[in-house]
C-alpha cells in the first residue's frame, strides 16, 4: 500500500477505467464490505434516483447476465417496495448469474420474462442494466434488439453505470447504445461519461456513493486521468501580489498574420485578460496599421521578415511566444516557429503553425526543448499525428509523448494530455463554442498563463476549463470577442474558489466536487 500523500481535491475528480473500478471494488470487499452489500447499495442509489426525477410510472427492469443484471433486481425490488409497477426482463437464465447477483436475483418475488423488444411496450420508463462499462464484445442479438426498441419507445431511459454498449475506457459505443436521459455510476466517473460519443448518450450523469472508500485510491497510485476542473490547477494559478508590475507578469510574443489579422488579435487580447503583463503583436509591415488601430491593449510592431521577428524573439524579457493563429501556412512560419522553439522559451502552437509542418512533423518534434503546447483541433491533429487511430484518450497521451509537448486535442470532449502521461477530460464546452475564433482565444489564455510562469500542463486545463466557463456564461448568439468580455467574471469566480481555499481548508473539498 502506497504511502504517499493524497491530494484529496485531485481524487475528488479522478476517472476510472473499468479495470481501475474493479479494484476498487476488490479494496471495499478487502475492507468488509461484502460483494452482495455493495450491489445493494449501488441498486437502491439508482432506485432513489429515479423516484427523485419522476413520479411512479410502470417501470420495466433490463438485466444482464452479470453484475449490472443484479445491480437491476436490487432497483426491482427497491422500486416495488415503493409502490411502483415493476417488470424485470432477463437476458439469460436466472440459475445462470453468479456471486452477488445470484443471490440479489434470488430475492426477487416477481416474475422474469425473458429479454425481448416485444417486452417494451406499455412501460413508461425503462432501466438498463444490461451491460455495464466492461463491456468486451460488441452487443448483438436479442439484446440489440432490445435495446433499439427501448429507444424508439420515446420513454425516459435510465442507465446502470453506463449506457450499454458502452466502452467507460474510451467512450465508444460497442455494437449498439441507446441514449440515457439519466445514468447512476458509482464511487468515480470513468472516461466514457466525458469522451463523446459517450458524454452525448449518458444524458445527466450522478455518481453514487454505495460504500467505498476513497481510501481505496491509495492503492492505485498510477491513476492519470482527470475531469479538468479547477482542483487539479488552480494551486498553480498565477495571481498577482502586491509586488507585482506589468514585467514581472510576463511578456508574449505573437506573430501576426499578413491577411487573417482577426485570429492574432483575438489570441493577443486573451492573452492580457490572462493576465500577462505585457503583450506583443509582430505584425507584416504591410498590414500593421490594422492591428495597431484595433488593438489598444497590445504593443504592435512592425515585421518585415524572418529576421524581425528574430531579433524581437531575442529580447530576454519576452517569455512567452504564440504562433499559428491566422499565421497562414508558409515557409517564413515554418522558420518562425523553428526559431522559437530554438529559444527554449514558452510556445504555444495552433492553427497554422501545425499545419505548416503537417508534410514534416518530426521535425517540429525534434526541435521541442522548452515548454511547449500544441492546441490542434481534430484536422491539425491528423495533419500532424498521421496514422493514430486508437480512441480520443489514447490518441492525446501518444501525440504528447511523441511530441514532447502538451497537447491540447480539441473538441466538446478535449482532451489535455502531458508528456509523462498525465491526462484530463473537458466537460463543460457548450455547443455554442463551434464557431470562429474561439480556438485563438483559448491559445491566447495559454500563452497568457504561461508567461506568468504557470506550468504547461496546468495552463492548458486551466485555460480550457475558463474558456468552457466563458462560453457558458455567454451561451446562445455566442461569437468570439464575447469570450473576452466575460472572462473577467470567470477569473473572478476562479479567484473566489482559491480564496475559499486557503480560509475553508478541507471543506473546499465539496466545493470542488460541486463544481466538477
Amino acid at each position: 500500500m502506497t504511502t504517499r500523500s493524497r491530494d484529496r481535491r485531485r481524487d475528488a475528480l479522478a476517472l476510472l477505467t473499468p479495470a481501475e473500478m474493479a479494484r476498487a471494488d476488490a479494496y471495499a470487499i478487502a475492507h468488509g464490505v461484502g460483494g452482495a452489500a455493495l450491489m445493494l447499495a449501488a441498486g437502491q442509489a439508482v432506485a432513489r434516483a429515479i423516484q427523485d426525477r419522476w413520479p411512479a410510472r410502470p417501470t420495466l427492469i433490463l438485466c444482464g447476465p452479470g453484475n449490472n443484471g443484479g445491480d437491476g433486481f436490487v432497483i426491482a425490488e427497491a422500486l416495488r417496495l415503493a409502490g411502483w409497477p415493476v417488470r424485470l426482463s432477463l437476458l439469460g437464465e436466472r440459475n445462470a448469474l453468479k456471486g452477488a447477483a445470484a443471490h440479489h436475483a434470488a430475492l426477487w418475488q416477481g416474475e422474469i420474462a425473458p429479454c425481448s423488444p416485444q417486452n417494451i411496450e406499455g412501460a413508461d420508463l425503462i432501466v438498463d442494466a444490461l451491460f455495464g462499462a466492461g463491456l468486451a464484445r460488441p452487443i448483438t442479438g436479442v439484446a440489440a434488439d432490445t435495446l433499439v426498441a427501448a429507444a424508439r419507445a420515446g420513454v425516459p431511459i435510465v442507465a446502470v453505470d453506463v449506457p450499454s454498449g458502452l466502452d467507460g475506457a474510451t467512450g465508444e459505443v460497442r455494437g449498439v447504445a441507446v441514449r440515457a436521459d439519466l445514468t447512476v455510476t458509482f464511487f468515480r466517473k470513468k472516461p466514457g461519461h466525458l469522451l463523446l460519443p459517450g458524454r452525448a448518450l449518458c444524458g445527466d450523469t450522478i455518481v453514487a456513493d454505495i460504500g467505498i472508500a476513497d481510501a481505496a485510491l491509495d492503492e492505485m497510485p498510477d491513476i492519470e486521468t482527470h475531469e479538468n476542473a479547477p482542483g487539479l490547477w488552480l494551486d498553480a494559478f498565477p495571481w498577482p501580489d502586491l509586488t507585482a508590475n506589468k514585467y514581472s507578469r510576463g511578456h508574449v510574443l505573437v506573430w501576426g498574420g499578413e491577411t487573417m489579422t482577426g485570429a492574432a488579435r483575438l489570441a493577443a487580447r486573451a492573452a492580457g485578460r490572462a493576465g500577462a503583463g505585457l503583450v506583443t503583436l509582430a505584425a507584416p509591415r504591410q498590414s500593421w496599421a490594422v492591428y495597431a488601430s484595433a488593438l489598444s491593449n497590445a504593443i504592435v510592431l512592425p515585421m518585415d521578415g524572418i529576421e524581425d521577428f528574430r531579433a524581437l524573439l531575442a529580447d530576454p524579457r519576452r517569455n512567452a511566444i504564440l504562433l499559428g493563429p491566422g499565421g497562414g501556412v508558409t515557409p517564413v512560419l515554418r522558420e518562425a516557429v523553428l526559431g522559437a522553439l530554438g529559444s527554449r522559451k514558452a510556445v504555444v502552437l495552433d492553427a497554422d503553425a501545425l499545419t505548416a509542418f503537417k508534410d514534416a512533423p518530426e521535425r517540429l518534434f525534434s526541435a521541442v526543448a522548452g515548454p511547449v503546447v500544441l492546441t490542434p483541433h481534430e484536422g491539425e491533429f491528423q495533419r500532424l499525428f498521421r496514422g493514430m487511430r486508437a480512441d480520443k484518450l489514447a490518441r492525446a497521451r501518444a501525440a504528447a509523448e511523441r511530441s514532447h509537448a502538451v497537447v491540447v486535442l480539441k473538441g466538446p470532449d478535449t482532451v489535455i494530455a502531458a508528456p509523462d502521461g498525465r491526462a484530463a477530460i473537458n466537460a463543460n464546452a457548450p455547443p455554442e463554442l463551434a464557431t470562429g475564433g474561439t480556438g485563438d482565444v483559448l491559445a491566447g489564455l495559454v500563452t497568457g498563463l504561461l508567461a506568468q510562469g504557470m506550468p504547461p500542463f496546468e495552463a492548458a486545463m486551466a485555460s480550457v476549463w475558463m474558456h468552457g466557463e466563458a462560453a457558458q456564461a455567454v451561451g446562445p448568439g455566442l461569437v468570439a470577442d464575447d469570450l473576452l468580455d466575460v472572462l473577467p467574471g470567470v477569473l473572478r469566480g476562479v479567484q473566489g474558489l482559491a480564496r475559499d481555499s486557503l480560509r475553508l481548508g478541507p471543506v473546499t473539498d465539496r466545493l470542488y466536487r460541486e463544481k466538477a
